[in-house]
């Protein structure tokens, strides 16, 4: 609580006090009243101290924060836990690795993903988090928009747009961009019995849940330049890596949740309209 020194009312019908005597009035804390249900941040890390500071003042107010600790050596771990968030280990390499080990230790309805490298901002998932929540979308993607040189290398946006070209004839879907930066609820994510460990996880969550009938919508969001250097996609060798690993996903057969969840409807809408437009960058 943070106590504020003001001064009492004035009474009209009396002549002010030359020198009023402070009052100490306790405000009380600001309550999202549009969001009160709980959320868990998944946010995979593999040493990202120096960009950890500005995500987790990021997230949200009355969400948790779960870093998931990919083997850091510099600290992240500790950092994360000082700065007031659920640090998950996760000894297994791998981005899909760290997001599952994640997913498993959710324990909100609604669950998000984000990067852990300053790159997209967690409080840009509050939209996100409402149109699932009113039953709007069953997954909701967020499209990057790089915001100045070096944000996106031309590579990796290459291999991003081959990607969702790919994930077009697989699916029908006409997303422009498979980014980090999503929202879904958690037990039909864990329902869709997600296998790969690590560049193919975000697009098999995808597969997934088009074969599944999600109704799978995208939204633009700001892709600044990320702190610290790229594990995947900050070389052209790590760009294509990811690529085949994302070419054996879209390989695969169609696979069956492991059970059925009523909530999530039967039709498949694939984005809203500001994601129609086809699969240019």
């Amino acid at each position: 609580m943070k106590a504020v020194t003001t001064s009492p009312r004035p009474d009209p019908d009396k002549p002010p006090d030359t020198d009023p005597a402070p009052v100490d009035v306790v405000l009380p804390r600001p309550v999202d009243v549009a969001l009160p249900s709980p959320v868990d941040v998944i946010l995979p890390c593999l040493n990202e101290a120096e960009a950890l500071p500005w995500v987790l003042a990021r997230v949200p107010a009355g969400w948790r924060a779960l870093v998931v600790d990919n083997g850091s050596t510099d600290g992240s771990a500790e950092l994360a836990r000082g700065l007031g968030a659920t640090v998950v280990r996760e000894t297994r390499r791998g981005f899909g690795a760290a997001c599952h080990a994640g997913l498993r230790a959710a324990t909100a309805d609604i669950v998000c993903f984000c990067d852990c490298d300053a790159s997209l901002d967690p409080a840009r998932l509050l939209p996100f988090v409402q149109e699932v929540r009113d039953g709007e979308a069953d997954l909701v993607l967020g499209r990057r928009r790089p915001q100045g040189p070096g944000a996106w290398p031309a590579h990796a946006r290459a291999g991003n747009l081959a990607l969702a070209r790919m994930l077009r004839r697989r699916t029908g879907l006409r997303l422009h961009d498979l980014g980090p930066l999503r929202a879904a609820r958690r037990e039909p994510l864990l329902a869709l019995g997600l296998t790969d460990r690590r560049s193919g996880y975000p697009l098999q969550m995808v597969v997934r849940a088009a074969d599944a009938g999600w109704r799978v919508t995208e939204h633009d969001v700001p892709y600044l330049p990320r702190t610290g250097a790229s594990k995947v996609t900050g070389t052209w060798r790590g760009t294509w890596q990811a690529v085949r690993d994302m070419r054996r996903v879209l390989a695969e057969p169609p696979a069956p949740p492991r059970h059925a969840h009523a909530a999530l409807a039967p039709s498949l809408t694939s984005t809203d309209s500001r994601s129609q437009g086809g699969t240019s960058q």
